[in-house]
């Protein structure tokens, strides 16, 4: 038996990244039932920000040091979601950074991960430690952590929490509210987030209509590779989906029987058992989407419409895995990266479509889309559009506040400047 780190490295080497790992999974899944409910959530964030530095890999190297220390302490340590962390707890991870216990410092730099040939896998290095001491003449010096280090690992920190405001599992940065009154503050800092309406991005109905018709174009030209993909599209954009309501993780697996109908009133509804900050809610599904769940099912053998209790995956995949957590399985859900890169690549096909038509404005707007501009774009057309009360939307899209909700009211300083120019400081003026 391979023995394991005090400490277990969540992140391989950029080209085993996506391959998954047993061991990792495993450590995810206790921890995700018995401390962290949402831990397989992040881990799964996580690797998606660090996919995005896979063509840098000192980059890499770097963050995913950093996030691997601090998911430990949170998780380990602590036992606490990343969404619960204030100021005050980002000073105690600070403390514990500036003295780790001795047990978890090396004095050598050596792999995270090393191969296992009689398993034919990658295994946890079990000399590896999540921080580095020094030596000198054989002799252990004190641990310190330079200014320039601690620096950087709050810099790191607070971009992965500018990653997760943009994907709505928090709306607070505690490692930049830390670096504002710490002794590195130089000047005030503006965290970005939901309450900025320039960060509201949603489609304009004409470019929405240039998505739904570039999936079904793909759909009916390539049903075995896109059928899933106009499915996906109309389940996010018309329940308000973040892609981490939809994605396979270590203790999810999405299924069809997640579509239930009221034996009482025979409303159809969609349940998301796990959201953000745990909790779970029944998004109200319109006929249009039954239809395109019919139409979904159809092409995939199935009934009509789901059975109570289906376990039926809700997306399968197009091939059998061929290496990591799933290999062999053909049936597995699709983990975050392969669904927002399922996504992106129809956003782009949009855009090619609308340029093909003469609109290059708003091809160019699409090309800046992202995944989660569906989600925006759901609830925005649901309330300027469609006309649904605020408070249909907002239990639907899982909003704590209606304050947020009506931020989807006005969605550009255009608008707002538009309707302004209009107004009028004297109504009565001029008449006599």
């Amino acid at each position: 038996m391979q023995d394991k780190p005090p400490v277990i490295p969540l992140f391989d080497s950029i080209q085993y990244l996506d391959e998954g790992n047993a061991t990792v999974n495993q450590h995810l899944a206790s921890i995700t039932i018995n401390r962290v409910n949402d831990a397989a959530l992040v881990y799964e964030y996580a690797v998606d920000w660090l996919s995005e530095q896979r063509f840098n890999e000192n980059n890499y190297k770097t963050y995913r040091s950093e996030l691997t220390t601090f998911l430990h302490w949170c998780f380990d340590v602590e036992g606490i979601s990343l969404a619960e962390i204030n100021r005050r707890m980002m000073n105690r991870y600070v403390d514990y950074c500036l003295d780790p216990p001795a047990e978890l410092i090396a004095y050598r730099n050596v792999a995270q991960f090393v191969a296992i040939k009689e398993w034919g896998e990658r295994a946890p290095n079990p000399h590896w430690r999540p921080f580095l001491g020094k030596k000198e003449n054989n002799q252990v010096l004190p641990y310190r952590l330079s200014d320039k280090a601690l620096k950087t690992k709050i810099a790191i920190l607070s971009a992965f929490y500018g990653y997760l405001i943009n994907e709505e599992y928090t709306e607070r940065n505690p490692a930049m509210m830390w670096m504002r009154h710490s002794r590195f503050a130089s000047q005030p800092l503006r965290i970005q987030g939901l309450d900025d309406d320039e960060n509201i991005k949603s489609f304009s109905e004409l470019q929405w209509s240039y998505v739904m018709s570039a999936a079904e174009k793909l759909a009916n030209e390539q049903p075995e590779q896109h059928e899933r993909t106009l499915f996906l599209v109309s389940l996010m954009y018309s329940c308000y989906l973040r892609i981490s309501e939809v994605a396979a993780r270590p203790g999810f697996s999405p299924v069809m029987g997640q579509f239930r109908r009221d034996n009482h009133t025979g409303v159809w509804g969609f349940f998301i058992p796990v959201s953000k900050g745990g909790k779970r809610r029944t998004v109200a599904v319109s006929n249009q989407l039954i239809t395109a769940l019919q139409r979904y099912r159809a092409y995939l053998g199935l009934s009509a419409l789901p059975a109570p209790n289906e376990s039926i995956p809700l997306f399968m995949r197009h091939k059998a895995a061929g290496r990591g957590r799933d290999v062999g399985l053909r049936n597995a859900n699709l983990g975050i990266r392969q669904i927002r890169d399922e996504i992106n690549h129809l956003i782009q096909t949009a855009a090619d479509l609308a340029l093909e038509d003469g609109f290059e404005q708003d091809a160019q707007e699409m090309r800046q889309m992202t995944p989660h501009s569906i989600r925006h774009t759901g609830i925005t057309h649901d309330i300027n559009l469609n006309g649904r009360p605020l408070s249909h939307v907002q239990a639907d899209a899982g909003h704590d506040s209606i304050d947020t909700t009506s931020q989807y009211l006005h969605v550009s300083k255009t608008e707002r400047h538009e309707t302004a120019a209009r107004k009028q400081i004297n109504r009565l003026s001029g008449i006599e």
